[in-house]
Protein backbone atom coordinates (compact mmCIF):
# COMPACT_ATOMS: atom_id res chain seq x y z
CA UNK A 1 0.00 0.00 0.00
CA UNK A 2 2.80 2.31 -0.21
CA UNK A 3 2.46 5.60 -1.83
CA UNK A 4 4.73 6.35 -4.32
CA UNK A 5 7.59 9.35 -3.15
CA UNK A 6 9.17 9.10 -6.46
CA UNK A 7 8.88 12.67 -7.52
CA UNK A 8 9.76 14.10 -3.92
CA UNK A 9 12.81 11.50 -4.23
CA UNK A 10 14.00 13.42 -7.05
CA UNK A 11 13.48 16.58 -5.27
CA UNK A 12 15.46 15.86 -2.31
CA UNK A 13 18.50 14.43 -4.21
CA UNK A 14 18.32 18.27 -5.65
CA UNK A 15 18.12 19.79 -2.47
CA UNK A 16 21.07 17.83 -1.01
CA UNK A 17 23.24 19.79 -3.65
CA UNK A 18 22.16 23.40 -2.25
CA UNK A 19 21.07 23.06 1.27
CA UNK A 20 22.24 21.28 4.36
CA UNK A 21 20.32 17.56 4.28
CA UNK A 22 18.43 19.19 1.73
CA UNK A 23 15.99 20.96 4.30
CA UNK A 24 15.38 24.71 6.02
CA UNK A 25 14.43 23.04 9.15
CA UNK A 26 16.47 19.90 10.71
CA UNK A 27 13.53 17.90 11.38
CA UNK A 28 12.02 17.60 7.80
CA UNK A 29 14.91 16.05 7.02
CA UNK A 30 12.92 12.70 8.14
CA UNK A 31 16.52 11.71 9.62
CA UNK A 32 14.48 10.75 13.14
CA UNK A 33 12.22 8.41 10.86
CA UNK A 34 14.46 7.77 7.97
CA UNK A 35 13.08 7.36 4.73
CA UNK A 36 12.34 10.44 1.73
CA UNK A 37 10.98 13.86 2.71
CA UNK A 38 7.84 14.39 1.30
CA UNK A 39 7.47 17.53 -0.62
CA UNK A 40 4.03 18.75 -0.06
CA UNK A 41 2.42 20.79 -3.18
CA UNK A 42 -0.67 22.00 -1.28
CA UNK A 43 -2.85 21.55 1.65
CA UNK A 44 -6.69 22.55 2.48
CA UNK A 45 -8.18 21.72 5.02
CA UNK A 46 -6.53 19.04 7.46
CA UNK A 47 -5.36 17.19 4.67
CA UNK A 48 -1.96 17.52 2.32
CA UNK A 49 -1.07 16.40 -1.31
CA UNK A 50 2.87 15.85 -2.00
CA UNK A 51 3.94 16.15 -5.23
CA UNK A 52 3.13 12.55 -6.60
CA UNK A 53 -0.37 13.51 -5.76
CA UNK A 54 -0.78 11.91 -2.56
CA UNK A 55 -3.17 12.95 0.03
CA UNK A 56 -2.38 12.60 3.97
CA UNK A 57 -4.83 13.52 6.82
CA UNK A 58 -2.69 15.84 8.37
CA UNK A 59 -1.66 16.51 12.23
CA UNK A 60 1.67 18.25 11.82
CA UNK A 61 -0.43 20.88 11.05
CA UNK A 62 2.55 23.10 10.30
CA UNK A 63 3.56 22.60 13.82
CA UNK A 64 0.74 24.44 15.13
CA UNK A 65 -0.35 27.29 13.77
CA UNK A 66 -3.08 26.69 12.48
CA UNK A 67 -5.95 25.81 14.76
CA UNK A 68 -8.87 26.52 12.04
CA UNK A 69 -6.23 23.92 9.44
CA UNK A 70 -4.97 24.55 6.38
CA UNK A 71 -6.55 27.44 3.94
CA UNK A 72 -8.62 29.26 6.23
CA UNK A 73 -11.44 31.06 4.04
CA UNK A 74 -10.98 34.46 6.68
CA UNK A 75 -7.48 34.05 7.11
CA UNK A 76 -7.28 33.82 3.27
CA UNK A 77 -9.92 36.84 2.32
CA UNK A 78 -7.67 39.14 4.75
CA UNK A 79 -4.06 37.72 3.91
CA UNK A 80 -5.43 38.31 0.53
CA UNK A 81 -6.79 41.79 1.03
CA UNK A 82 -3.42 43.31 2.56
CA UNK A 83 -1.43 41.54 -0.60
CA UNK A 84 -3.43 43.71 -2.72
CA UNK A 85 -2.44 46.96 -1.03
CA UNK A 86 1.52 45.92 -0.66
CA UNK A 87 3.27 43.12 1.19
CA UNK A 88 6.05 44.99 3.06
CA UNK A 89 6.34 48.38 4.02
CA UNK A 90 9.20 49.05 6.18
CA UNK A 91 7.04 52.01 8.09
CA UNK A 92 4.51 51.95 10.76
CA UNK A 93 0.94 50.21 9.78
CA UNK A 94 -2.73 49.51 11.09
CA UNK A 95 -2.44 46.07 11.47
CA UNK A 96 0.18 45.85 14.04
CA UNK A 97 -1.59 48.11 15.98
CA UNK A 98 -5.14 46.32 15.69
CA UNK A 99 -3.12 43.18 16.53
CA UNK A 100 -1.26 44.65 19.26
CA UNK A 101 -4.63 46.68 20.80
CA UNK A 102 -6.54 42.94 20.68
CA UNK A 103 -3.69 41.21 22.62
CA UNK A 104 -3.00 43.42 25.68
CA UNK A 105 -6.53 43.79 25.62
CA UNK A 106 -6.97 40.23 26.43
CA UNK A 107 -3.94 39.87 28.18
CA UNK A 108 -3.57 41.35 31.33
CA UNK A 109 0.15 40.38 31.82
CA UNK A 110 1.11 41.89 28.43
CA UNK A 111 0.92 45.81 28.77
CA UNK A 112 3.17 46.46 25.83
CA UNK A 113 4.84 44.26 23.12
CA UNK A 114 6.96 43.85 20.00
CA UNK A 115 6.62 41.81 17.14
CA UNK A 116 9.37 40.07 15.84
CA UNK A 117 9.72 37.41 12.81
CA UNK A 118 10.26 34.16 15.24
CA UNK A 119 9.76 32.93 18.36
CA UNK A 120 13.68 32.20 18.17
CA UNK A 121 13.66 36.79 17.82
CA UNK A 122 11.18 36.62 20.75
CA UNK A 123 12.77 34.57 22.96
CA UNK A 124 16.62 36.39 22.26
CA UNK A 125 14.76 39.59 22.70
CA UNK A 126 12.81 38.68 26.20
CA UNK A 127 16.22 37.39 27.80
CA UNK A 128 18.14 40.50 26.54
CA UNK A 129 15.52 42.90 28.42
CA UNK A 130 15.26 40.74 31.61
CA UNK A 131 19.07 40.93 32.09
CA UNK A 132 19.16 44.98 31.34
CA UNK A 133 16.26 44.83 34.01
CA UNK A 134 17.76 43.12 36.81
CA UNK A 135 21.62 43.85 35.77
CA UNK A 136 22.08 39.74 35.81
CA UNK A 137 23.61 38.37 33.71
CA UNK A 138 22.57 34.16 34.55
CA UNK A 139 19.25 32.50 33.07
CA UNK A 140 17.54 29.05 34.39
CA UNK A 141 16.08 26.87 31.75
CA UNK A 142 14.52 23.05 32.04
CA UNK A 143 15.47 20.17 30.13
CA UNK A 144 12.91 19.04 27.52
CA UNK A 145 12.06 22.82 26.75
CA UNK A 146 12.96 24.28 23.67
CA UNK A 147 13.21 28.31 23.33
CA UNK A 148 14.72 28.54 19.45
CA UNK A 149 18.26 28.57 18.67
CA UNK A 150 19.18 31.16 20.48
CA UNK A 151 22.89 30.76 21.52
CA UNK A 152 22.30 30.56 25.47
CA UNK A 153 19.37 28.30 25.34
CA UNK A 154 20.90 25.34 23.29
CA UNK A 155 22.64 24.42 26.66
CA UNK A 156 22.24 21.63 29.14
CA UNK A 157 23.95 21.34 32.93
CA UNK A 158 26.17 19.00 33.96
CA UNK A 159 24.41 16.99 37.27
CA UNK A 160 26.75 18.42 39.87
CA UNK A 161 26.14 22.43 40.31
CA UNK A 162 29.90 23.24 39.99
CA UNK A 163 29.83 21.70 36.81
CA UNK A 164 30.46 23.89 33.52
CA UNK A 165 27.58 23.70 31.40
CA UNK A 166 28.28 21.87 27.75
CA UNK A 167 26.39 23.70 24.55
CA UNK A 168 24.05 21.35 22.52
CA UNK A 169 25.50 22.72 19.48
CA UNK A 170 28.80 23.55 17.75
CA UNK A 171 29.74 27.19 17.60
CA UNK A 172 28.69 28.22 20.72
CA UNK A 173 30.69 29.95 22.68
CA UNK A 174 31.73 28.46 26.51
CA UNK A 175 31.38 32.02 28.40
CA UNK A 176 28.21 31.90 26.31
CA UNK A 177 27.27 28.03 28.23
CA UNK A 178 28.08 29.26 31.50
CA UNK A 179 25.74 31.69 32.06
CA UNK A 180 22.41 29.14 31.34
CA UNK A 181 21.59 26.95 34.20
CA UNK A 182 19.78 23.13 33.03
CA UNK A 183 17.14 22.67 35.68
CA UNK A 184 15.00 19.17 35.09
CA UNK A 185 10.95 19.46 35.07
CA UNK A 186 9.03 18.32 37.49
CA UNK A 187 11.80 19.10 40.42
CA UNK A 188 11.05 21.90 42.49
CA UNK A 189 14.19 21.27 45.40
CA UNK A 190 16.44 21.59 42.25
CA UNK A 191 15.73 24.68 41.32
CA UNK A 192 15.65 26.22 44.83
CA UNK A 193 19.25 24.27 44.91
CA UNK A 194 19.92 26.46 41.43
CA UNK A 195 19.36 29.54 43.11
CA UNK A 196 20.26 29.26 46.40
CA UNK A 197 24.41 28.55 44.90
CA UNK A 198 23.85 31.46 42.33
CA UNK A 199 22.78 33.97 44.79
CA UNK A 200 21.96 37.42 43.47
CA UNK A 201 23.44 36.33 39.49
CA UNK A 202 20.13 34.73 37.90
CA UNK A 203 17.86 37.23 35.71
CA UNK A 204 15.23 34.91 34.63
CA UNK A 205 13.56 31.65 35.01
CA UNK A 206 12.44 30.68 31.76
CA UNK A 207 10.61 27.72 31.32
CA UNK A 208 7.27 26.24 28.43
CA UNK A 209 4.52 26.11 30.52
CA UNK A 210 3.49 23.27 28.37
CA UNK A 211 6.89 21.53 27.17
CA UNK A 212 5.69 20.52 23.46
CA UNK A 213 8.94 20.28 21.54
CA UNK A 214 10.46 16.98 23.59
CA UNK A 215 7.44 15.24 23.85
CA UNK A 216 4.23 16.23 25.43
CA UNK A 217 5.78 16.90 28.95
CA UNK A 218 2.49 18.33 30.64
CA UNK A 219 3.55 19.82 34.16
CA UNK A 220 1.81 19.99 37.68
CA UNK A 221 0.27 23.23 38.37
CA UNK A 222 2.02 22.90 41.43
CA UNK A 223 5.01 22.89 40.22
CA UNK A 224 4.68 26.12 37.87
CA UNK A 225 3.17 28.17 40.66
CA UNK A 226 6.47 27.30 43.15
CA UNK A 227 9.01 27.85 40.70
CA UNK A 228 7.51 31.10 39.79
CA UNK A 229 7.14 31.77 43.43
CA UNK A 230 10.90 30.92 43.93
CA UNK A 231 11.93 32.82 41.12
CA UNK A 232 10.59 35.50 42.36
CA UNK A 233 11.58 35.51 46.00
CA UNK A 234 15.00 35.93 44.66
CA UNK A 235 14.47 38.20 42.81
CA UNK A 236 14.79 36.89 39.10
CA UNK A 237 11.90 37.46 36.48
CA UNK A 238 9.74 34.87 35.12
CA UNK A 239 9.44 34.34 31.23
CA UNK A 240 6.76 32.08 29.90
CA UNK A 241 7.57 30.72 26.53
CA UNK A 242 4.28 30.33 25.14
CA UNK A 243 5.00 29.93 21.18
CA UNK A 244 3.11 26.79 20.81
CA UNK A 245 0.56 27.25 23.81
CA UNK A 246 -0.44 30.61 23.30
CA UNK A 247 -4.03 30.90 22.09
CA UNK A 248 -3.58 27.34 21.21
CA UNK A 249 -4.96 25.96 24.49
CA UNK A 250 -6.90 28.83 25.19
CA UNK A 251 -6.91 32.40 24.05
CA UNK A 252 -4.81 32.84 27.45
CA UNK A 253 -2.64 30.63 26.97
CA UNK A 254 -0.93 28.62 30.26
CA UNK A 255 -0.65 32.02 31.76
CA UNK A 256 -4.26 32.08 31.74
CA UNK A 257 -5.10 28.05 33.04
CA UNK A 258 -2.43 28.67 35.32
CA UNK A 259 -3.80 31.91 36.79
CA UNK A 260 0.29 33.03 36.75
CA UNK A 261 1.28 36.21 35.09
CA UNK A 262 4.79 36.17 33.91
CA UNK A 263 6.97 39.03 33.53
CA UNK A 264 7.43 38.61 30.34
CA UNK A 265 6.07 36.12 27.92
CA UNK A 266 7.10 35.26 23.98
CA UNK A 267 4.49 33.80 21.35
CA UNK A 268 4.67 32.59 17.94
CA UNK A 269 2.86 30.69 15.41
CA UNK A 270 -0.68 30.64 16.26
CA UNK A 271 -0.68 34.63 15.88
CA UNK A 272 0.83 35.04 12.90
CA UNK A 273 -2.04 32.25 11.54
CA UNK A 274 0.82 30.21 9.53
CA UNK A 275 3.02 33.27 8.68
CA UNK A 276 6.82 34.17 10.06
CA UNK A 277 5.64 36.42 13.54
CA UNK A 278 6.84 36.31 17.04
CA UNK A 279 6.47 38.55 19.91
CA UNK A 280 7.50 39.47 23.37
CA UNK A 281 5.94 41.41 25.87
CA UNK A 282 4.78 41.96 29.79
CA UNK A 283 4.98 45.19 31.82
CA UNK A 284 5.02 48.34 30.53
CA UNK A 285 7.89 49.38 32.79
CA UNK A 286 9.82 46.42 31.29
CA UNK A 287 9.13 46.61 27.69
CA UNK A 288 9.95 50.45 28.21
CA UNK A 289 13.52 49.43 28.36
CA UNK A 290 13.28 48.40 24.58
CA UNK A 291 14.47 51.30 21.77
CA UNK A 292 13.30 53.52 21.15
CA UNK A 293 12.35 54.38 24.49
CA UNK A 294 14.91 52.55 26.36
CA UNK A 295 18.55 51.10 25.93
CA UNK A 296 17.85 47.70 25.07
CA UNK A 297 18.25 47.59 21.32
CA UNK A 298 15.85 45.04 19.16
CA UNK A 299 14.91 46.37 15.49
CA UNK A 300 13.95 43.77 12.44
CA UNK A 301 13.47 44.98 8.49
CA UNK A 302 10.36 42.65 7.87
CA UNK A 303 8.93 42.36 11.66
CA UNK A 304 5.59 43.32 11.98
CA UNK A 305 4.89 43.22 8.18
CA UNK A 306 1.35 43.34 6.83
CA UNK A 307 0.66 40.54 5.64
CA UNK A 308 1.65 38.81 8.47
CA UNK A 309 -0.36 41.14 10.65
CA UNK A 310 -3.20 40.67 8.92
CA UNK A 311 -3.01 36.66 8.91
CA UNK A 312 -2.62 37.16 12.60
CA UNK A 313 -5.81 39.56 13.60
CA UNK A 314 -8.17 37.01 11.32
CA UNK A 315 -6.83 34.29 12.97
CA UNK A 316 -7.01 35.98 16.59
CA UNK A 317 -10.61 37.52 15.79
CA UNK A 318 -11.44 34.38 14.97
CA UNK A 319 -10.31 32.79 18.19
CA UNK A 320 -11.82 35.06 20.27
CA UNK A 321 -15.41 35.80 18.35
CA UNK A 322 -16.16 31.71 18.10
CA UNK A 323 -13.63 29.90 20.16
CA UNK A 324 -13.07 26.44 19.41
CA UNK A 325 -11.15 25.49 22.36
CA UNK A 326 -14.11 23.12 23.98
CA UNK A 327 -14.67 21.37 20.74
CA UNK A 328 -10.78 20.83 20.13
CA UNK A 329 -10.35 19.51 23.23
CA UNK A 330 -13.21 16.57 22.88
CA UNK A 331 -11.95 15.76 19.71
CA UNK A 332 -8.68 15.10 20.67
CA UNK A 333 -9.09 13.56 24.07
CA UNK A 334 -11.71 10.94 22.07
CA UNK A 335 -9.08 10.60 19.37
CA UNK A 336 -6.37 9.44 22.00
CA UNK A 337 -8.90 7.02 23.80
CA UNK A 338 -9.57 5.73 20.23
CA UNK A 339 -6.05 5.21 19.24
CA UNK A 340 -5.35 4.11 22.88
CA UNK A 341 -8.22 1.54 22.48
CA UNK A 342 -7.65 0.06 19.21
CA UNK A 343 -3.69 -0.54 20.56
CA UNK A 344 -4.33 -2.98 23.18
CA UNK A 345 -6.83 -5.04 21.04
CA UNK A 346 -4.25 -5.11 18.50
CA UNK A 347 -1.64 -6.01 21.21
CA UNK A 348 0.52 -3.07 20.48
CA UNK A 349 1.70 -2.68 23.80
CA UNK A 350 2.64 -0.52 25.86
CA UNK A 351 1.29 2.22 24.09
CA UNK A 352 -0.57 5.18 25.19
CA UNK A 353 -1.34 8.79 23.76
CA UNK A 354 -0.60 11.80 26.24
CA UNK A 355 -2.91 14.78 25.25
CA UNK A 356 -3.58 18.54 26.47
CA UNK A 357 -6.33 20.94 24.27
CA UNK A 358 -5.85 19.84 20.86
CA UNK A 359 -2.15 18.73 21.41
CA UNK A 360 -1.62 15.12 21.30
CA UNK A 361 1.61 12.81 21.92
CA UNK A 362 2.14 8.90 21.35
CA UNK A 363 4.12 7.25 23.88
CA UNK A 364 5.38 3.84 22.43
CA UNK A 365 7.14 1.92 25.89
CA UNK A 366 7.03 1.44 29.31
CA UNK A 367 5.68 4.45 31.54
CA UNK A 368 5.02 4.14 35.08
CA UNK A 369 2.45 7.23 34.80
CA UNK A 370 2.39 10.45 33.31
CA UNK A 371 5.98 11.38 31.42
CA UNK A 372 6.81 15.03 32.65
CA UNK A 373 10.97 14.63 31.92
CA UNK A 374 13.01 13.96 29.08
CA UNK A 375 14.94 10.96 31.44
CA UNK A 376 11.27 8.98 31.66
CA UNK A 377 10.75 9.02 28.21
CA UNK A 378 10.42 5.17 27.16
CA UNK A 379 13.93 3.94 25.32
CA UNK A 380 11.80 2.18 22.61
CA UNK A 381 10.54 5.65 21.81
CA UNK A 382 12.60 6.56 18.61
CA UNK A 383 12.32 3.00 17.06
CA UNK A 384 9.03 1.90 17.31
CA UNK A 385 7.59 5.67 16.48
CA UNK A 386 9.65 5.58 13.23
CA UNK A 387 7.60 2.04 12.21
CA UNK A 388 4.44 3.78 13.13
CA UNK A 389 4.97 6.80 11.54
CA UNK A 390 5.88 5.18 7.93
CA UNK A 391 3.31 2.47 8.38
CA UNK A 392 0.38 5.49 8.87
CA UNK A 393 2.49 7.52 6.19
CA UNK A 394 1.39 4.58 3.62
CA UNK A 395 -2.21 4.51 4.63
CA UNK A 396 -2.19 8.50 4.36
CA UNK A 397 -2.09 10.04 7.83
CA UNK A 398 1.33 12.53 8.43
CA UNK A 399 2.37 12.66 11.56
CA UNK A 400 5.77 15.43 12.33
CA UNK A 401 8.50 13.03 11.21
CA UNK A 402 9.69 12.79 14.88
CA UNK A 403 8.91 10.18 17.67
CA UNK A 404 9.16 13.74 19.81
CA UNK A 405 7.29 16.26 18.08
CA UNK A 406 3.66 16.59 19.03
CA UNK A 407 0.94 16.01 16.72
CA UNK A 408 -2.26 19.20 16.38
CA UNK A 409 -6.01 18.73 15.57
CA UNK A 410 -7.68 21.23 14.01
CA UNK A 411 -11.46 22.83 13.84
CA UNK A 412 -10.65 21.33 9.61
CA UNK A 413 -10.47 17.88 11.17
CA UNK A 414 -14.13 16.58 10.68
CA UNK A 415 -15.20 13.49 12.48
CA UNK A 416 -15.65 11.48 9.40
CA UNK A 417 -11.42 12.28 8.85
CA UNK A 418 -11.09 11.26 12.59
CA UNK A 419 -12.85 8.07 11.93
CA UNK A 420 -10.54 7.70 8.48
CA UNK A 421 -7.25 8.27 10.43
CA UNK A 422 -8.49 6.13 13.51
CA UNK A 423 -9.21 3.42 10.73
CA UNK A 424 -5.73 3.56 9.17
CA UNK A 425 -4.06 3.20 12.48
CA UNK A 426 -5.47 -0.13 13.15
CA UNK A 427 -4.61 -0.89 9.79
CA UNK A 428 -0.77 0.22 10.55
CA UNK A 429 -1.06 -1.84 13.65
CA UNK A 430 -1.83 -5.04 11.80
CA UNK A 431 0.93 -4.59 9.52
CA UNK A 432 3.34 -3.49 12.13
CA UNK A 433 2.13 -6.92 14.23
CA UNK A 434 2.72 -9.14 11.40
CA UNK A 435 6.32 -7.79 11.27
CA UNK A 436 9.27 -9.78 12.73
Amino acid sequence: MTRTPATSQALFERALRVAPGGVHSPVRAFRGVGGTPRFIREARGCRLTDVDGNTYIDFCMSWGPLPFGHGDPEVHEATRSALSRGWSYGAAETGSLELAELMTSRLPWVEKLRFVNSGTEAVMSALRVARAATGRARVIKFEGCYHGHVDSMLVKAGSGLADMAQPDSAGIAKHVAADTLVAPLDDEARVRELFDAQPGEVAALIIEPLPANYGLLVQRADFLKEIAGIARRHGALVIFDEVISGFRIGFGGMAAQLGIAPDLVTYGKVIGGGFPVGAYGGRAALMDLVAPVGPVYQAGTLSANPVAMAAGLATLRKLDTAPPYAALEASTRSFAAQMTATARAKGFEPFAVQHASSLFWPVLGEMRSAVRTVAAIPGTQRERFAKLFHALLDRGVYLAPSGFEVGFLSTAHGTDDLAQAAAAFGAALETLRAQP
